[in-house]
């Protein structure tokens, strides 16, 4: 069943509160939250932490254990690098962008790092079809295999809560399509570029991260 426009809008909204409230009590990192995706599934983003043990996963059902730990004391795998990234169709940086977000998803993801596309209008109007067309745009055009999540706001009162984060975290607010903002696996933002900064440029940094990941697994696997 297709979903109307009015819809959309509203359960994104509610979408951004459950995230909100799933916050209260516990720290905030960026995969705390829950996000609409461009099928318009209300989704968690600790799908994007990294895998647990299977008891840890059991304890962790009501969505709070931690990267690195369990109510249980299961071990948790190191999680994975996330690119969080505010995109727009008609955006002149849109072609450039695409092509090497998606070169960057196929070299290192999806076990180990994961572009979270997020499509906005609010910069130059860039962004104006609806979630379905976006996704299907970009799957067709540019080959893109990472997840596309519902049209948002970014900045100012109606700010996402995700992006909310993202910017206090990292004292970078975006101010045009492509702001970059790359989280770890314990969700916490490590840097952040503005669209003027190519994603070519953060390859070394996204290399050595995910380097880490793989050497903190094999260290584990000894043990």
């Amino acid at each position: 069943m297709l979903l109307s426009g009015h819809s959309m809008l509203l359960l994104a909204a509610v979408g951004a509160l459950l995230g909100a409230l799933g916050t209260l009590g516990r720290r905030r990192d960026a995969y705390s939250f829950r996000a609409v995706n461009s099928r318009g599934k209300l989704v968690s983003l600790e799908k994007y932490r990294g895998s647990v043990s299977s008891s840890a996963a059991a304890a962790g059902s009501g969505g709070e254990h931690r990267a690195g730990s369990s109510r249980r004391g299961s071990p948790v795998e190191p999680g994975p690098v996330s690119l969080f990234v505010n995109v727009a169709s008609e955006c002149g940086y849109a072609d450039e962008h695409y092509r090497e977000l998606q070169q960057l998803q196929r070299d290192f993801g999806p076990a180990h790092f994961n572009v979270l596309a997020f499509p906005c209008n609010q910069f130059g109007g860039q962004e104006p079809g609806s979630d379905r067309d976006i996704d299907a745009f970009v799957r067709r055009v540019y080959g893109v295999t990472f997840p596309i999540f519902s049209k948002i706001a970014v900045v100012g009162t109606g700010a996402n809560n995700i992006y909310k984060f993202l910017a206090e975290s990292s004292d970078s607010e975006p101010d045009w399509n492509f702001w970059k903002f790359l989280v770890d696996g314990d969700g916490q933002v490590v840097d952040a570029w503005g669209p003027k900064v190519p994603v070519n440029q953060l390859r070394q940094h996204v290399a050595q991260m995910v380097r880490q990941i793989i050497l903190k697994k094999k260290k584990k696997d000894e043990l």
